[in-house]
């Protein structure tokens, strides 16, 4: 049982992984449909991990910037209901980052700022890898254009 469970895991990571590429490639539209038709799949009390992950990617979809905000709350939720030790705990930069962009895009700069501040306190979970570089550096953009407004 064990072993179908981690199968059907790898298969599922595999078809966001799928979904993500398409999302890069440029085909949002599509890479949208796949990512709803995944969620569709696990709702709302599928594994939080794997939530976490599509709803991030979702929210990368999207080209409203509420539904986009959804999406990114939807992800928080989903790791802030994982065990931290999991794996989710070096999300929380990039979810918080996510988040904090999500609020500067709908003019809302006093959340963006409580956001963009739980994205640097979280920040120690990176690695010092080209990822937690590149966190670290678009947390300092976002902070930089946040001050210039």
């Amino acid at each position: 049982m064990v072993e179908q469970q981690e199968t059907s895991d790898d298969a599922f990571t595999t078809r966001i992984g799928q979904a993500v590429m398409l999302l890069h490639a440029g085909d949002r539209e599509e890479a949208r449909n796949r990512f709803g038709e995944l969620w569709a799949h696990i709702g709302v009390y599928g594994d939080p991990l794997h939530r976490c992950t599509l709803a991030h990617y979702m929210a990368d979809a999207q080209d409203d910037p509420g539904d986009e905000l959804a999406w990114d709350l939807r992800a928080l939720s989903a790791a802030e209901g994982h065990d931290s030790a999991g794996g989710v705990r070096g999300m929380y930069p990039s979810l918080h980052l996510n988040l904090a962009a999500d609020y500067a895009k709908l003019h809302r700069p006093e959340a963006a700022r409580a956001h963009l501040e739980r994205a640097r306190a979280a920040s120690d979970a990176l690695a010092d890898d080209r990822y937690g570089a590149g966190v670290r550096a678009a947390i300092d953009r976002l902070e930089r254009r946040l001050a210039e407004d």
